[in-house]
């Protein structure tokens, strides 16, 4: 079970390398060949905007085998990347549109791949290890990945980028051939409840479900609603250059970096919405430590942020994996990321708006949020223990009647 552990954790960096870096790449290009902002944001939209059909993408991984599957996307995703070689001028502009599409549809399907995969590759225990370690490794790319791209597009251009960036799927295709699965029988189709209800349904049955995914949705949402906030404190409030985001950015980085190598432990040792209502915290946290006039207050707010934002999704993502049953993984993780992702969207442009009475009352209502949240979460309920007996009958998938009670 290591050399699994060893290949999830090889396939989050390398898909956060090629993904990070493309990220920013597309919206460079297409500024430099349109000359308007407006439309390389777009380009980001069209990245994010498929987290909402999640429920419906995510119903594929339940209905046909789901390692083919993650395979064929990454594959799919490579040769898309290729096609960007065509563009020669602002005519070919949609391309870089299409593709950033057939990327987000691909995340969305390879996510939640991944959160159905995990299960039966790992023992329970060591699933929220996993899962923190994979979160390091995004997050430790993440600050380099960006940087890199940039540099190559400026020294080489974006057909340089995208040829490497195409390179990074099919390794990932590779790894994930290279798994060892548990073999499991699938439940008869009569049997295998159907429809996006059934992943909705699934996912709100289990307080010990749906409390985390609701925790990670908040902080996540909230974090959006504060990007044009942090803008707004950092350059007006604090007087400093735009440029002191990026010490920001990478302050957070490091946060979650230290974040995901103990969360693991935590919640095994305390569960997953005890971890999840400690994140909502010590986010809410940061966000009233950015109000503060000094700076170095700001660093050390967005290092607390930046523990408190992966452990929320670590220990939502560890339930939904924990407590789903195997047959129903793909739609309820599905779901869950449009759940967890989806009201961001919405999130950044409110506040984008709301920043007009300043920086700081949009970063305490959201601090007030979030507290609410892990109030609300923090009540008592009914919540197996970490590793007992509940838990690995749900994860081994045995007893499925007694999976949602």
């Amino acid at each position: 079970m290591r050399r699994n552990a060893v290949l999830f954790v090889a396939v989050s960096l390398l898909s956060g390398l090629g993904g990070s870096a493309m990220a920013l790449v597309s919206g460079i290009w297409i500024l430099d060949l349109t000359g308007s902002t407006g439309l390389a944001a777009l380009a980001g939209l069209c990245v994010y905007a498929p987290t909402l059909a999640g429920p419906w993408l995510g119903g594929l991984l339940d209905r046909v085998p789901r390692r083919p599957l993650v395979v064929g996307v990454n594959l799919a995703l490579a040769a898309a990347l290729l096609s960007l070689l065509a563009v020669r001028g602002p005519g070919q502009a949609w391309l870089i549109y299409a593709v950033s599409l057939a990327y987000g549809i691909g995340y969305v399907l390879v996510d939640a791949g991944e959160t159905a995969l995990l299960p039966a590759a790992l023992p329970p225990a060591r699933l929220a290890d996993v899962n923190g370690w994979r979160s390091s490794a995004q997050e430790g790319v993440k600050l380099v990945a960006p940087l890199a791209g940039a540099g190559l597009y400026a020294w080489r251009g974006g057909h340089v980028v995208a040829v490497l960036a195409a390179v990074v799927p099919v390794l990932v295709a590779a790894l994930y051939g290279a798994l060892r699965l548990t073999r499991t029988v699938p439940a008869p189709p009569a049997a295998r409840p159907a429809g996006v209800r059934a992943g909705l349904t699934a996912l709100l049955a289990r307080r010990a479900v749906r409390v985390p995914v609701a925790l990670a949705a908040a902080s996540i949402a909230m974090s959006g609603f504060t990007t044009a906030a942090l803008y707004d404190v950092v350059v007006t409030g604090l007087g400093l250059p735009s440029t002191f985001l990026g010490v920001l950015a990478g302050a957070q980085g490091g946060g979650s970096l230290l974040a995901g190598l103990v969360v693991g432990r935590l919640v095994r040792r305390h569960g997953e919405i005890t971890v999840g209502v400690a994140g909502a915290v010590l986010f809410a946290a940061g966000c009233l430590g950015r109000c503060l006039p000094w700076w170095p207050g700001t660093v050390a707010a967005s290092v607390v942020i930046g523990v408190g934002l992966p452990w929320t999704l670590v220990a939502a993502v560890t339930a939904v994996q924990t407590y789903t049953p195997r047959e129903m993984l793909g739609r309820v993780a599905g779901t869950a990321n449009t759940v967890m992702f989806g009201p961001i969207t919405l999130a950044i442009p409110l506040g984008s708006a709301a920043v007009a009475v300043g920086g700081r009352p949009p970063l305490v209502l959201a601090a007030v949020a979030c507290l609410a949240a892990a109030m609300a979460a923090a009540r008592p309920g009914r919540q197996p223990a970490a590793g007992g007996p509940d838990r690995w009958r749900i994860s081994s998938g045995r007893e499925r009647s007694r999976s949602f009670r």
